[in-house]
């Protein structure tokens, strides 16, 4: 069934993918629940998380069924085995999903997308360093950022600041409180735009505390994807995405100059808007939607949002 199923959907993505020019894409997300895997191509690696469950086998049984099932991924991808890399992963909201590395080997390495450089780790951290659901946002960023001030706040591993000045931004802020991420952000910054210079500033500073400090109408156009709920000991609140995206999204709002643009994403799967509340803005649209890639077309729990001030 997981070999019938994976030729079929990699047949199909794989087409869309070669017809866009896109290398890093999402081919499978859970479709068996005999086959639990997310697996994505990054160029000529592949990706593969492993949802934990009571599988019934013992470590042994577990072993030689997943070495079959990369078999499988190999035979219909054409990608070695030892150029997959898998995970195990607890099932958790929104981009918290916690992580368990299956083995020691190192994988960092450059991929390409919509013309510009990125570099993804697929051993190391929880995530990859390139959220393949937000390609079709990044790619509105560029379209609009030209002689814009912009801010990307969470800003992850900078991806939307690069995006950014690929659309001929004239001052980029990346703004996040780790500062792995930070200088993770500088050079992917650095291997598209060496003589970026001032244009732009790694941030490193708790993002909420950033917004309720900075100076009224700073910015043309901010992005702002925060993560579900965070705890973190160096940050001031705890933050919950449902509780504090209103005071979030005012606070850029309040930070935009008259017809800038807020781009508001967020994974928790039950998240509902409190547009009521939201003050300050001439449009408000969800573009979920419309920002949502071939290859996550029926399973994207992502939200995405789009305001004017």
């Amino acid at each position: 069934m997981f070999r019938n199923r994976l030729q079929k959907v990699y047949r199909h993505i794989g087409k869309q993918a070669a017809r866009q020019g896109v290398s890093c894409y999402r081919i499978y997300d859970h479709d068996l629940p005999e086959a639990p895997f997310i697996i994505e191509r990054y160029g000529d690696q592949l990706y593969v998380s492993e949802y934990k469950r009571r599988h019934g086998f013992d470590d042994a049984a577990h072993t030689g069924w997943l070495q079959s099932c990369l078999e499988v991924m190999h035979d219909i991808t054409g990608v070695p085995v030892e150029n997959i890399w898998v995970k195990t992963r607890q099932r958790k909201e929104g981009r918290q999903g916690q992580y368990q590395k299956l083995d020691e080997r190192k994988s960092e390495f450059v991929v390409q997308e919509g013309g510009l450089s990125f570099i993804v780790n697929l051993s190391d951290y929880l995530d990859t360093g390139l959220f393949l659901d937000h390609r079709s946002t990044r790619g509105l960023v560029r379209e609009r950022a030209a002689g814009k001030d912009v801010l990307n706040l969470f800003c992850y591993t900078g991806s939307f600041s690069v995006y950014a000045l690929a659309g001929g931004a004239r001052r980029v802020h990346s703004v996040d409180l780790s500062k792995t991420y930070l200088a993770w952000t500088g050079r992917n910054v650095a291997l598209n735009f060496p003589d970026a210079g001032a244009a732009h500033e790694a941030i490193h500073a708790d993002a909420l505390r950033f917004l309720r400090d900075g100076t009224p109408e700073s910015y043309d156009l901010i992005v702002l994807d925060p993560p579900t709920f965070s705890n973190s000991k160096r940050m001031d609140d705890i933050l919950d995405v449902q509780r504090d995206h209103v005071a979030m999204i005012n606070d850029c709002l309040r930070l935009l100059r008259p017809g800038g643009m807020l781009y508001f994403s967020t994974n928790y799967t039950r998240f509902e808007l409190d547009a009521e509340h939201i003050k300050g803005a001439t449009v408000l649209r969800d573009i979920t939607k419309a920002t949502t890639p071939f290859d996550f077309a029926g399973k994207l729990n992502r939200y995405c949002f789009y305001f004017e001030k």
